[in-house]
């Protein structure tokens, strides 16, 4: 079994042009942070650079909020 078939063809999601704050402006590749709601990423430390950020997902957020509001209804 070739081991790029158990590959989720999901796993790579690339969102160009996306607004971030502003204080993510000084950002350094390596850095860590949260994006509210999202999860929590890495500046690529490769591909980031000052005006081309590229951030590297780590973990997810869990969307409880939108279970919970699904049961009321």
């Amino acid at each position: 079994m070739d081991f790029k078939s158990l590959i989720n063809p999901d796993s790579l999601t690339i969102i160009k042009n996306a607004r971030l704050e502003p204080g993510l402006a000084n950002v350094k590749p390596g850095d860590k942070c949260q994006f509210e709601r999202v999860g929590y990423f890495c500046a690529d430390p490769v591909d980031c650079k000052p005006g081309n950020l590229v951030f590297n997902r780590t973990v997810s957020l869990k969307d409880t909020w939108a279970k919970i509001q699904k049961k009321q209804q």
